[in-house]
């Protein structure tokens, strides 16, 4: 059973204003090339399909006609909503385009039925698990008790009562502790919305949404699709790709990634503003690309940002960096501490103090409880 999976489309999203629905619509396309050559049984899309809950025309457009493509190739596909997402307009008329094999996860009410699908080896069972909150879960189980996000996910996948003696296929969107995260992803302060990679032992093929850079999470069958196309400039340096997945005999899943190449990259370059428009230094780039430009020149350029796009057309951001800059920072040093999460705070304390890095177990217990340090003081 081959699988492709694909997370974090964002179809509409806008990135420092630049609206991205046309780069988008390129690299849906290259994933239909690369789903042409791969040929796999199914399709996985593991949510934040679209940018916003309410999403615009032409996102709901190139999603349209994405969708029409599988289903014209008579690829089973399956969907799940993620945090960007909402569940309720993703999964409208899910039973009627469920018949053409595009499949949705619905509104999460505490039932996660399997598709099953089957090959040479049996059968494969493909489970949807949503984005989901505490309180999501507390609705459709109001007699447990769940402190946190790794309490409520854990229920949920209990409740699956999946048989793991079966080959079964796990597909969520949910920030699981340990993963590297980037500026473009929405987390919970405080990382609170981490929860363990162990809640999700028994699948043979984890399929996760939620984080833009592609990685496996503690084993190699547990993976982030990550984003097709780069959303920020922290992913300047990421290789963004799909990730197809073979599920051959029980307990053997092969794994490999396919590269996904942009029309247009995100790049950052850096210099005097006399050496960056010199024709013999850009001639040799991608002018056409998104570009955040770092200028080194001491006193700054009247006008640089409009001046710049004559070469650049698409530079999104400009910064100095020279003694005037510098000089700000040193007066604001340790300003970016206040970015990280009290997990890493702590867990760098106590790598300092113990020579190694926090297990499994304790980042999980250290995130609950500062999660209920949150909700007391909110």
């Amino acid at each position: 059973m081959k699988l492709l999976h694909l997370a974090d489309l964002h179809l509409g999203k806008r990135v420092n204003e630049f609206p991205m629905i046309e780069d988008q619509r390129y690299i849906l396309i290259k994933i239909l090339n690369i789903i042409d050559e791969e040929k796999p049984d199914a399709v996985i899309i593991a949510g934040d399909v679209y940018d916003k809950a309410l999403p615009s025309v032409e996102a709901v457009e190139l999603l349209s006609g994405f969708l029409n493509k599988l289903a014209e190739r008579r690829l089973e596909t399956f969907i799940i909503s993620g945090n960007h997402d909402s569940a309720e307009r993703l999964s409208f008329a899910r039973e009627l385009i469920s018949a053409a094999g595009i499949h949705i996860a619905p509104v999460y009410n505490g039932k996660t039925e399997p598709f099953t699908l089957s090959d040479g080896f049996g059968e494969v069972n493909i489970y949807m698990l949503p984005f989901v909150k505490p309180v999501h879960v507390r609705q459709a189980f109001p007699d447990k008790e769940i402190s946190g996000y790794n309490d409520a996910v854990g229920l949920a996948v209990k409740e699956m009562n999946a048989d793991f003696a079966k080959r079964n296929v796990l597909v969520t969107h949910q920030f699981v502790t340990g993963a590297v995260t980037c500026d473009s992803e929405e987390l919970s302060v405080g990382g609170t919305d981490g929860v363990s990679a162990g809640l999700f032992d028994g699948f043979d093929y984890v399929a996760l949404g939620h984080i833009h850079s592609p990685q496996q999470v503690k084993r190699e069958t547990m993976r982030y699709a990550g984003s097709p196309l780069k959303y920020s400039f922290s992913e300047a340096n990421h290789k963004k790709s799909v990730v197809i997945a073979e599920l051959c005999e029980k307990g053997n899943v092969k794994i490999k990634t396919v590269p996904l190449i942009p029309e247009f990259d995100m790049v950052e370059i850096r210099g005097k503003y006399d050496e960056l428009m010199a024709k013999s230094y850009y001639e040799k780039l991608n002018t056409k690309d998104y570009y955040h430009i770092t200028l080194t020149d001491e006193d700054d350029i009247p006008d640089a940002m409009n001046k710049l796009r004559c070469v650049y057309p698409k530079i999104m951001k400009l910064n100095y960096d020279n003694k005037r800059t510098r000089t700000e920072s040193v007066v604001h040093e340790g300003a970016d501490e206040t970015e990280k999460s009290p997990v890493e705070l702590v867990g760098e304390l106590y790598q300092l103090q113990n020579g190694r890095a926090l297990d499994e177990k304790q980042e999980e217990y250290l995130g609950g409880l500062i999660g209920k340090i949150w909700e007391v003081a909110k």
